[in-house]
């Protein structure tokens, strides 16, 4: 089946198979149908599946007819990070090469006005983060009132990232009959109560089950031990033993352990950049681009790379932390095993924590992951911390009580271990004392 059942347009077609494309995926067989016909579309299907395409390729189509107005753009698009604005600006650059289309991109990390003059030559295509495209309203610069049809791509990162209450006002200040296009790999609940808000009467296009991984990664757990030194030991050694390695990204939780790991690496001989959301524009452009070309092979990032970014030939994924929430763990992995190629996940699992959330992970893509080598998961439980045999849970809300100088009895110093002595004045004086440490206890029996 191709492409030209779709009633995309000549342009369009000739692109598609310029860029060598025959075939359409699931998400775009089911989805750009509706698009044409004008319909809102909750597009539901896992990372890596062609969703881009799904908006860009009618979108490119329906805008062949008319022109844009100054600060009035026809179509937004709203990404929740700089590079996949950047991605979906590269989408149109490919497709709409045939088309006198003016895209522009308004992101964080960019002169304001570069983008201003954009803006005043006309818009079809409006690229965004909501940030700045809210500062770029509140200034006057822009009007969104007409714009014909709004797509919200990565929905629920967009809920990850705290924007939804960004795109409650931006949906307030398009035009009501506009249509809209949602597109998500997965559905939590506060996504689902936006699209009842903001979508009308949609079509909903789900080509996989919500939250699944793609089948050909391999996933896998590591054991490591608990110190940060042991786990950068455990990640150096899996990625020396790795059987098909070409690249790989691995993803920390926190941005500082980022710029450690990516340290730690270049001073044992890694070919390795970092990539977080504290870097300038223009460092992460040229990260993510050094690692698209193979200039270098790893990619040590944050969650900023876990979303959408189109990496085609990713061999490995890396979990050095295990995610805080479990459906980050799909977008991780989502990076590697893309358009059918073989990829290979694994995650470094310490114990404790990390054990519950490996649990959750689990439950929610209705699959065990197997450990490498056959560990026991107990042999990972072992190295959680003992709970003390009894402990007081003090009340909500008020400090648990600590004993100190003012309030220490009888009871409490009998409680105490025995503690070494301190070395005194090598003529015997203890003048230098407390007058308290020399009065004499009697110990009740």
């Amino acid at each position: 089946m191709s492409f030209s059942h779709l009633g995309l347009s000549e342009k369009v077609l000739s692109a598609v198979a310029a860029a060598g494309y025959k075939t359409p995926t699931p998400i775009q067989d089911q989805a750009i149908p509706h698009v044409l016909a004008r319909r809102d579309v909750l597009g539901i299907a896992q990372t890596g599946t062609g969703k881009t395409a799904a908006f860009v390729l009618p979108m490119l189509t329906m805008l062949e007819q008319g022109r844009a107005r100054a600060r009035m753009p026809r179509t937004l698009i709203l990404e929740p990070t700089r590079e996949l604005a950047a991605q979906v600006e590269e989408s149109f650059t490919k497709y709409g090469a045939k088309h006198k289309l003016n895209v522009a991109l308004i992101i964080g990390g960019v002169s304001f006005d570069d983008q201003d003059a954009k803006l005043t030559r006309g818009v079809d295509v409006l690229i965004a983060t909501p940030g700045r495209l809210l500062d770029h309203n509140e200034r006057g610069r822009l009007l969104l009132s007409g714009v014909e049809l709004l797509v919200i791509d990565e929905a629920d990162r967009m809920l990850d990232m705290g924007f939804i209450p960004d795109i409650e006002r931006i949906c307030k200040l398009v035009p009501f009959t506009r249509q809209t296009l949602f597109f998500t790999a997965t559905m939590p609940s506060e996504i689902r109560h936006i699209t009842e808000q903001f979508l009308s009467n949609p079509v909903r296009v789900e080509v996989a089950r919500p939250a699944t991984t793609v089948a050909t990664t391999t996933q896998l757990l590591a054991k490591s031990g608990r110190e940060s030194h042991d786990k950068r030991d455990t990640l150096r050694r899996l990625i020396r033993s790795a059987e098909g390695l070409t690249n790989a990204i691995i993803f920390c939780n926190r941005k500082r352990d980022v710029a450690t790991l990516h340290r730690s690496l270049l001073r044992h001989g890694f070919s390795v950049q970092a990539l977080h959301g504290d870097m300038d524009q223009s460092a992460r452009t040229a990260a993510l681009e050094q690692f698209r070309k193979g200039e270098v092979t790893l990619l040590v990032a944050s969650d900023v790379a876990a979303r959408g970014l189109d990496i085609p030939a990713v061999s490995h994924i890396y979990n050095f932390d295990v995610p805080y929430h479990p459906d980050d763990y799909v977008h991780r992995i989502g990076r590697t095993g893309r358009a059918g190629r073989a990829g290979t996940a694994i995650t470094l699992v310490t114990g404790g924590d990390d054990a519950k959330a490996i649990a959750a992970i689990e439950k929610l893509i209705g699959q065990p992951i197997p450990w490498m080598d056959g560990p026991a998961p107990e042999a990972v439980t072992e190295s959680r911390p003992s709970a003390p045999a009894q402990r007081e849970r003090p009340h909500r809300g008020r400090k648990p009580h600590r004993p100190t100088a003012a309030n220490t009895s009888v009871a409490h110093i009998a409680q105490r271990p025995p503690q070494p002595a301190k070395p005194r004045n090598d003529d015997g004086d203890t003048s230098h004392l407390p007058a308290f440490l020399l009065r004499p206890v009697t110990l009740k029996a």
